[in-house]
């Protein structure tokens, strides 16, 4: 595969990170991952690190390219939510570890998605933003419906309301899963934390495919920077992984 791809994940005003991501890259396929520990509960740093871990670990351990992508990826988040369930087992329900994600499965010239609450994926095609994920949350149910708008929706007293994470509870929680998403030269795929998306309009971050001098490294820390003023400050740990498809 011909891709360029980058990582951040800064601080915020928050006292500590409780973000985990990592893209995993081989010469047929490419997983990037985003985990978002939920800071109200106990230990969300170690819930988004062990969810991480055991996607990862599935991944490296899987011939490549993924032969059923929409399965592995249903199959990889279960796993990670059963071990997450397993750190808070001894615990009282609300202080068991708990972490959101987004995970982007990159092979054979598509993209297959798959995220948990409102850790989101993007593809940005031709300086626009060509697809998102819909949040499991409380105020996407209201856009969706019409009641708001996207806009309305970031000043709602429930927009950091989740209807689903990974952790707490043993059932297996709701996740979305997209069949294959093409992909032409020049896309670029976000996934990322709620700390960078708040704040920032399509518009915005739409401009993580800017060419010219600008590389994707430079561009997706611009536009954690962006989102960190946008909200500060009170702005959350803000975390991305971004990847420019080339080619095959």
């Amino acid at each position: 595969m011909q891709i360029e791809y980058a990582k951040v994940s800064a601080l915020g005003d928050r006292s500590d990170n409780q973000d985990r991501a990592a893209i995993v890259v081989s010469e047929d396929a490419a997983l990037m991952l985003v985990f978002d520990g939920m800071g109200g509960h106990s230990d969300g740093a170690r819930a988004a690190e062990t969810g991480l871990k055991v996607v990862q670990d599935l991944f490296m351990e899987t011939t490549l390219p993924v032969f059923d992508p929409q399965g592995f990826l249903y199959m990889a988040l279960a796993r990670a939510h059963d071990e997450v369930v397993g750190l808070g087992r001894d615990l009282a329900v609300d202080f068991r570890p708990r972490a959101t994600c987004a995970i982007c499965l990159v092979q054979e010239h598509g993209s297959f998605w798959a995220h948990i609450g409102d850790s989101r994926i993007y593809q940005v095609r031709d300086g626009r933003v060509l697809a998102r994920s819909r949040d499991h949350s409380h105020v996407e149910v209201l856009i969706q419906e019409g009641a708001i708008t996207e806009e309305e929706a970031l000043d709602h007293p429930m927009r950091n309301f989740v209807e689903c994470c990974i952790g707490g509870d043993a059932p297996v929680p709701d996740m979305s899963i997209t069949g294959k998403r093409d992909l032409r030269s020049g896309d670029v795929l976000l996934a990322c934390s709620d700390g960078l998306w708040s704040g920032l309009a399509d518009d915005d971050v739409a401009q993580i495919g800017a060419a010219g001098d600008n590389n994707l490294v430079n561009n997706l820390k611009k536009l954690s920077i962006q989102a960190i003023n946008a909200n500060a400050p009170y702005s959350d740990n803000t975390t991305g992984t971004a990847l420019r498809w080339f080619g095959a």
